[in-house]
């Protein structure tokens, strides 16, 4: 893994790609983001967009969605996949805020991932881009990104998050994250498009990709005293 030097030089040029870097999910207030982020679980940011402009103007925070009918959250979420799981997230998630926060949602890691459907990426989403609390969510693109450039070594998110928070300022926590999600998204894919890619000169994953092949050895053959190349002896079968 890279020294926090090279850390915050790899994600400064990287956000100088993507100045726009930010959540594509749609929220006016820290429950509607809460609500997104755990409908785009298995789901794009773009089909969750299309979803909650009903359920928000139908349930508009956690006590009326709590009193849902659970049908009619189900229809409702159900373009984003895995509605009934989602559905019994939501409402969980709803009435927990109710019993335990006044309706409001909290802002410490430790509350949030008491709720119902809220684990660490989910709270790091809503704490960094709703609360104003530094919070660096770290999903398959995250994972992806920093392990390919070397700014993380593991396949565990909250160990990659415990490496990315200790390298850089928590000011940058929140911008580190969208950065590496967009560009997961758009550049270092699957099968990445390393020339497109404005960090490529501090990549690992890109300098083992242009490392030379070493060079095939040439197998010379022996000759004899004559100069001639040698040849095995054939011995002269008697006929009988």
């Amino acid at each position: 893994m890279k020294a926090a030097t090279d850390v915050l030089a790899a994600v400064e040029l990287l956000a100088g790609q993507y100045p726009e870097a930010d959540t594509e999910l749609h929220y006016a207030n820290p429950f509607e983001l809460l609500v997104a982020t755990i409908l785009s679980a298995q789901a794009t940011d773009a089909g969750v967009n299309r979803v909650t402009p009903a359920l928000f103007a139908k349930y508009p925070d956690a006590r009326a969605l709590a009193a849902a009918p659970r049908e009619d959250v189900e229809a409702l979420v159900h373009p984003t996949g895995f509605f009934r799981q989602k559905t019994r997230a939501l409402m969980g998630m709803a009435q927990a805020l109710v019993d335990s926060h006044a309706g409001e949602v909290p802002r410490t890691m430790e509350a949030l991932v008491k709720l119902p459907g809220v684990g660490r990426k989910t709270a790091n989403v809503v704490l960094g881009h709703a609360l104003g609390v530094p919070g660096l969510p770290v999903d398959r693109h995250v994972l992806r990104v920093s392990n390919r450039l070397g700014i993380a070594n593991s396949e565990d998110p909250e160990r990659v998050e415990q490496q990315l928070t200790g390298a850089l300022p928590p000011g940058l926590w929140t911008r580190a994250s969208d950065t590496l999600i967009l560009h997961g998204r758009r550049v270092c894919k699957t099968e990445p498009l390393c020339d497109q890619c404005a960090a490529a000169a501090l990549c690992d994953f890109r300098r083992r990709a242009v490392r030379p092949a070493p060079a095939k050895k040439i197998r010379s053959r022996s000759r004899g005293p004559s100069g001639r190349k040698a040849t095995k002896k054939r011995g002269v079968r008697k006929r009988s």
